[in-house]
């Protein structure tokens, strides 16, 4: 029995001293200080909470319901083609003419595929959707430096689920990502300026306006 209690203290401290390495996660969230440097994610909480205090996460939020409460974001593609027909288009030149407006802003298009077909296959097809877009979008004068990347999730997010053809899978999705670093405006932290900017022009066009109207009248009399 003694002999036993003896193998089995062994087999545990064993154990104990094998996960308890500085690798393991357990061992890290017990004897390493909090933040730090060598956790992957470290930054991206550091990135978060810059953003959330800044103001930019809001805005950015904000300007991501605005585009798609105005635009449509959508446009759909035939079975198996990545080719832009004329509706398509039409939709791309009311993306092209909203981004236009808001020089500082990045955005992300993805693409969609329905099931019919293999992984693979639909995710490259969802790439070629998705390329067609940012191709069309340039051709409109969208610099290819604001759209920041082109992400194909293929068939694994469908609109409506089921294993046959389905156009409204097939589509491509145009979304805010987020603001041009180097742009001086966004630096100042001035993003209410941006998301708010025709909004301010129009007020200040109608102040100017009825200043006009007020002095003309005051010449009349």
């Amino acid at each position: 029995m003694r002999r036993f209690w003896k193998t089995t203290a062994a087999l545990s401290a064993l154990t104990l001293s094998a996960a308890c390495v500085p690798g393991d996660p357990v061992y890290r969230g017990f004897y390493m200080e909090a933040g730090t440097l060598d956790d992957p994610d470290f930054g991206s909480s550091i990135a978060h909470n810059a953003a959330i205090q800044s103001g930019e996460k809001q805005y950015r939020i904000d300007l991501a319901s605005r585009f798609a409460a105005e635009v449509d974001t959508t446009v759909n593609f035939t079975f198996n083609s990545a080719q832009l027909g004329p509706e398509a288009r039409e939709t791309l030149d009311v993306q092209a003419s909203w981004i236009r407006q808001f020089p500082e802003v990045r955005f992300k298009v993805y693409g969609h595929t329905d099931a019919v077909g293999s992984n693979d296959y639909n995710r490259q097809l969802g790439q070629r959707r998705a390329n067609a877009v940012v191709a069309y979008l340039m051709s409109r004068g969208i610099s290819r430096s604001r759209l920041e990347a082109v992400v194909s999730y293929g068939e694994s997010q469908p609109l409506i689920v089921t294993d046959g053809r389905e156009r409204r899978n097939r589509r491509t999705v145009t979304e805010v990502s987020g603001f041009i670093e180097s742009h001086p405006t966004v630096i100042d932290g001035k993003y209410a300026a941006i998301v708010y900017r025709e909004y301010v022009a129009s007020g200040t066009a109608k102040t100017g306006l009825s200043s006009i109207k007020g002095s003309d009248f005051a010449t009349e009399k």
